[in-house]
């Protein structure tokens, strides 16, 4: 099926990013590297058919960087296209400290795009049916997650964190039992590539060192190309970690599920089960129904990235010296640097979100201690900074916030009042996905109704915008959703 412009997607409503593409002649363009590796590392499988309900939403302006059509049937499954090679990836990974053997057990790598300026990005169906991965399950997904995943991730895209993309989500007339039944689905999802952290303990577990040096030599290649040694290999990875997740603290985001399964190599921001963006700022929140002893809280996730990352310098030793003992030497020397390099990320970016042009001495005490006021008074983290640089009031009635204020109106009083604006709008989002928009959304799509879904997309594009069309999704939640969870979809 070639491309198609108009009424696809979203029940018939008007596509959220519609109308500003100019496809030239979109088609699949597949160069599939990861076929070259041993069979260790994957199993040739083909999705399952489905039947087709309807697309739901389709990602045109992500379609028109890729140059690839709006395949419904290849969305669904339903065809393989010309050079495609579907195959079901092995991994295995740490889940919640705990060594497991996974896989893609409801996904299917079909091949990887080659885009006109020669990028290469896996294109993945999710939702596809089982594989030898499964391990019981069906290898369905429902559409409330898929959809979840589409829009958290585009807002993600849009708020400047490395993230794999969605490009489709085909609505199945296939029912999906969870606790429940839900309509099906099947998400096309897009990333730079799927090599995970959990990758690389398949490789040794299974595989031994020769294995890892084969799956080490082609992440190299095809994310590295400037790292001459696996010592850099490492540094690189541990760098781009440091920087995505301070991204993630800086807007609120709590991924939910950081097992190294769900760490990838390339520094993008995978798996969007259970995660959400926080709305009353305390260090402590959880998302995940699922982690009651707070692993993977929002002020842990640098701590569990690091233990990740110890993970996979575990998986590197054998390359780093033929000395055991150095090579740990090696190791840990690179993962400790993991710390500081996080901490001078975040630093730099809350100075940001706080208009601050330069650097001084006390600037990490006037950082906390407006973080600790937040907590104590349980204000909102995003409209606070939102106010902040609007110049609006945030809670006048207390003399400790009063006192903050006018200690950074002093830091600021060298700096014109437009920099400090214009500094502050492009780091501090006016709108984030919050749980409650999110929720109402994904209610209204598997009853029908994918208009409000469009309109959160659309509002969600440009989050730095602060226009008055993104008013209404400043609001926060109401109190049910004070003890909000979100679930795995599986």
């Amino acid at each position: 099926m070639g491309f198609i412009p108009t009424g696809t997607a979203g029940f018939g409503a008007e596509p959220h990013n519609k109308g500003v593409i100019k496809l030239q002649t979109p088609k699949w363009n597949f160069d599939n590297s990861y076929t070259k590796l041993p069979a260790l590392f994957f199993t040739k499988q083909k999705p399952d058919p489905v039947d087709i309900r309807q697309l739901v939403v389709f990602n045109y302006k992500l379609a028109e960087k890729l140059q690839a059509p709006l395949d419904l049937q290849t969305f669904a499954g339903n065809h393989i296209p010309d050079g495609a090679e579907p195959l079901a990836q092995a991994y295995a990974g740490h889940q919640f400290g705990y060594f497991n053997m996974l896989g893609d057990g409801r996904a299917v790598l079909l091949g990887e795009q080659i885009t006109p300026d020669g990028e290469r990005f896996d294109i993945q169906l999710k939702g596809s049916g089982r594989s030898p991965y499964s391990r019981g399950g069906d290898g369905r997904a429902a559409l409330g997650p898929m959809l979840r995943e589409y829009i958290i991730s585009e807002a993600m895209h849009a708020l400047r964190i490395p993230t794999t993309r969605s490009l489709a989500v085909v609505e199945t007339k296939e029912n999906v039992i969870r606790e429940k039944a839900h309509p099906g689905a099947v998400l096309t999802r897009v990333a730079s590539s799927h090599i995970r952290v959990g990758t690389f303990e398949y490789a040794l577990r299974f595989g031994g060192a020769e294995n890892v040096k084969i799956l080490a030599d082609y992440t190299i290649a095809r994310h590295f190309p400037n790292a001459k040694t696996y010592l850099e290999l490492l540094q690189e990875v541990v760098t781009r970690q440091a920087a995505l997740i301070a991204k993630w603290l800086l807007v609120g985001f709590i991924h939910g599920v950081m097992n190294t399964d769900n760490m990838a190599i390339s520094g993008e921001t995978i798996d969007y089960g259970p995660c959400a963006f926080m709305d009353m700022y305390n260090p402590s929140t959880v998302f995940s129904s699922i982690d009651t002893q707070g692993r993977y809280a929002y002020k842990n996730q640098p701590k569990m990235a690091m233990w990740n990352l110890t993970r996979f310098a575990e998986t590197l030793l054998p390359l780093l010296h033929s000395d055991e003992n150095t090579a740990i030497e090696l190791a840990q020397a690179e993962i400790e640097n993991f710390q500081p390099s996080y901490k001078k990320n975040w630093l730099v970016g809350m100075r940001a979100k706080l208009g601050l042009s330069d650097e001084k001495t006390d600037d990490e005490l006037l950082i906390t201690d407006i973080l600790q006021l937040m907590q104590q008074l349980e204000l909102d983290y995003t409209n606070t900074f939102r106010a902040l640089t609007l110049g609006l009031p945030v809670h006048e009635f207390d003399a400790g916030f009063r006192q903050w204020h006018e200690r950074w109106q002093t830091r600021i009083s060298h700096q014109t009042k437009s920099e400090t604006l214009e500094r502050m709008k492009m780091h501090n989002p006016c709108i984030i996905p919050r749980n409650h928009n999110v929720e109402e959304a994904l209610a209204a799509a598997e009853a029908g109704d994918i208009s409000i879904m469009e309109k959160l997309l659309r509002a969600l594009e440009a989050p730095y915008a602060y226009i008055p069309e993104q008013e209404a999704y400043t609001q926060p939640p109401p109190e049910k959703f004070c003890n909000y969870k979100t679930f795995c979809g599986t």
